[in-house]
C-alpha cells in the first residue's frame, strides 16, 4: 500500500498502469460541477462514472494505491465513510476501469486461497457499521444498513447472506428474526427500483414515485443520490414548466454541441466548454432541479414563486431587423436556428417515438422548443442591437430618442437577466472559440465569428459605462461663476439696510440665495452632489 502522490499525475491512466498489473488506485471522486445533461444515460449506483469516456479526470483526489483484490477490498471497507464517493480503479488494457467492492468481494469468494470466514468478518463489520453510521438509528439503521449493501455489494448478493447478517445482529443485540426481515424486504424494495429504473417506458407518476423512495434514502445512503437526480431530471424533461424553465436560463450552447457531434466517433477532440457558460449551464440546471422537486414534493407556492422570477418568452411571429442581421452574420447564431427547426421537425414527426410513448414527453418538448425558440429571439435581437445599431429615426421626436436607445439594454436584460451575465456569455464564447487547435469543421468562420463577438462585447462594455463624465474644469467655472454674482445682503455682522416691510418673501428669498451660495463655497450644500477631490 503506498500514500498519494503530491501532486495528481496528469495523464493518471498511465501513471496507475506503471504501478503494476495489481494495482488498484482507492480514489475520492468529486461531484461534478455540471450536471449530467438530460439525453444522458442513467448512472450506475455503486459507481461514480470517472472511467467513462470524456470523464473529467480532475475530480478525482487519490487515496492510495493498493495491491491486490483482497487488500483494495479490506481498505475500501476500512476507509469508506458514506459522506462521498470512494472509487476503486484500475488499468485494465490500457483503459481505466471502475469496479465495485461487491465485484471484488465476488472474485474472492471464487478464490480458493481466500480465507472466506475473514473475509466475511470485514463485510460484516462494514454491514454493521452503516447501520451504526445511520442518521436515523435504532430499526430505520438496518434500513440504511440494508440500502448501502444493495448499491455497493450486489455483485456478490442482493442482500447481506447469513454469514454476514447473523454477526452484525448480535453485535447490536437485536432479535434476529424481525431485524432480518426487515433488512431483506428493504434490499429487495432497493434492488426493485434499480431494475425499474432500466425500463425505458416509465410515465411520470411512476418516475416520481421511485423519486420519492430514492430521495428517502439518500440522506443515509448518499451513493443513491445521483439516481435520485437523474430521476429528477426525468421528471422535469416530462414537465412542460420545467421544461420552460430550462429554456429561458440555458445558455446557447450551439457550438459546443456541434463539434460534439462533429467530432463523432473521436472523444477529446471537443474543445472544453469555457468556464462562463459551464456556471449558466449549473446554474439553470440546478434551478430546474429545484423547481421540479418543489413542485412534486408538495411545495407548489416555492415552485411558482420560481417560475414568476424566470417569466417565458412569447414566440414571436417574425424576426426582428437586428435579429435578422446578427443571424446573417454569426454562423453560430444561424447553426442555432437551423438546429431548433430540426428538432422540432423530428419531434412532431409521423414516426416520432415520443410522439406515440409519452404524450406527457411530447407535450414538454414542445413547450421546451416554443419558449426556446422566443428565448434565442431576445438572445439574437439583443446581440444585433447591439453590433448593428439602427440610426435614430429622422422624424422621432427628440423626447423619444433617449427612450430608443434604452431599448438595447433593455433587450439583454431581457435575455440574459443581467448586463453582466450577458457580458460572461460573450466573454465565454469568445474564449471557446479562440481555443486551440480549431475544429476543422469551423476553420474558415471562427476568425469572423470571434472578430464579431469581440466587437459585441466592446460595444457591450462601452454601454455598461456610458455614464455622465466627471468634468472638473466645468464644475470649477460654475462655482466661480456662482460666488462672483451680486450679492443682495452682506455678511452676517456687516451693516445690513431693513428690507421694506412689504417685501418679507422676498427677503426670505434672497436670504435663501445667500445661503445656497455659501454652501456652494464650502461644499456642504445637501442639494450638491458631493465633489470627490
Amino acid at each position: 500500500m503506498s500514500q498519494q502522490p503530491n501532486p495528481l499525475p496528469d495523464d493518471f491512466p498511465a501513471w496507475l498502469a506503471e504501478q503494476g498489473q495489481d494495482a488498484y488506485a482507492l480514489a475520492w471522486v468529486d461531484e461534478q460541477d455540471v450536471p449530467p445533461g438530460p439525453g444522458e444515460g442513467m448512472p450506475l449506483v455503486g459507481e461514480s462514472g470517472i472511467a467513462r469516456a470524456g470523464a473529467d479526470l480532475s475530480r478525482i483526489r487519490l487515496r492510495e494505491v493498493t495491491r491486490g483484490r483482497a487488500e483494495t477490498l479490506q481498505r475500501w471497507l476500512r476507509l469508506e465513510d458514506g459522506n462521498r464517493h470512494m472509487a476503486v480503479l484500475s488499468v485494465q488494457g490500457g483503459v481505466l476501469r471502475e469496479h465495485t467492492p461487491g465485484e471484488l468481494a465476488a472474485d474472492l469468494m471464487r478464490d480458493p486461497a481466500t480465507d472466506e470466514a475473514r473475509l466475511t468478518g470485514q463485510l460484516s463489520d462494514w454491514f454493521f457499521r452503516k447501520h451504526t453510521d445511520a442518521r436515523q438509528g435504532l430499526e430505520l439503521g438496518w434500513v440504511a444498513a440494508a440500502t448501502a449493501w444493495v448499491c455497493h455489494m450486489r455483485a456478490l448478493t442482493g442482500y447481506p447472506p447469513p454469514a454476514v447478517l447473523g454477526p452484525s445482529l448480535q453485535r447490536a443485540g437485536e432479535p434476529e428474526e424481525p431485524a432480518t426481515e426487515l433488512v431483506i424486504s428493504t434490499a429487495l424494495k432497493v434492488i426493485d427500483l434499480l431494475e425499474r429504473t432500466e425500463r425505458i417506458d416509465r410515465t411520470r407518476a411512476e418516475l416520481i414515485e421511485d423519486w420519492h423512495t430514492a430521495e428517502s434514502l439518500t440522506a443515509d445512503v448518499p451513493a443513491l443520490a445521483p439516481l435520485a437526480d437523474w430521476l429528477l431530471d426525468q421528471i422535469a424533461l416530462r414537465t412542460a414548466a420545467a421544461q420552460q424553465l430550462r429554456a429561458v436560463l440555458e445558455p446557447d450552447l450551439t457550438d459546443y454541441l456541434r463539434d460534439q457531434q462533429t467530432a463523432g466517433a473521436l472523444p477529446g477532440t471537443t474543445p472544453p466548454l469555457d468556464t462562463q457558460r459551464a456556471t449558466h449551464l449549473t446554474q439553470a440546471r440546478h434551478t430546474v432541479r429545484a423547481y421540479t422537486a418543489a413542485l412534486y414534493a408538495g411545495r407548489v407556492q416555492e415552485a411558482q414563486d420560481l417560475l414568476d422570477a424566470f417569466p417565458i418568452p412569447a414566440r414571436v411571429l417574425s424576426t426582428s431587423g437586428p435579429a435578422t442581421a446578427w443571424r446573417r452574420h454569426s454562423t453560430t447564431a444561424q447553426d442555432a436556428v437551423d438546429a431548433l427547426a430540426a428538432q422540432r421537425a423530428a419531434t412532431t414527426a409521423q414516426d416520432s417515438f415520443d410522439f406515440f410513448a409519452d404524450p406527457d414527453l411530447l407535450h414538454a418538448e414542445t413547450s421546451y422548443l416554443a419558449a426556446r425558440e422566443g428565448q434565442l429571439h431576445l438572445m439574437h435581437d439583443a446581440l444585433g442591437r447591439l453590433a448593428y445599431p439602427a440610426p435614430t429615426p429622422r422624424d422621432l421626436p427628440l423626447a423619444l430618442v433617449p427612450v430608443a436607445a434604452a431599448q438595447t439594454e433593455r433587450r439583454l436584460i431581457e435575455a440574459y437577466g443581467t448586463l453582466e451575465r450577458a457580458a460572461q456569455a460573450l466573454e465565454g464564447q469568445i474564449f471557446y472559440q479562440l481555443q486551440q487547435p480549431v475544429p476543422a469543421h469551423r476553420r474558415t468562420t471562427t476568425g469572423a465569428e470571434s472578430d464579431l463577438l469581440t466587437r459585441t462585447r466592446d460595444a457591450l462594455n462601452d454601454l455598461t459605462h456610458n455614464g455622465a463624465p466627471f468634468d472638473a474644469e466645468d464644475i470649477k467655472a460654475r462655482l466661480h461663476q456662482a460666488m462672483t454674482r451680486p450679492a443682495t445682503h452682506q455678511l452676517p455682522g456687516a451693516h445690513t439696510p431693513a428690507a421694506p416691510a412689504t417685501s418679507h418673501n422676498q427677503a426670505h428669498n434672497q436670504a435663501h440665495d445667500q445661503g445656497h451660495i455659501q454652501a456652494l463655497a464650502s461644499g456642504s450644500s445637501p442639494l450638491t452632489p458631493a465633489i470627490e477631490r
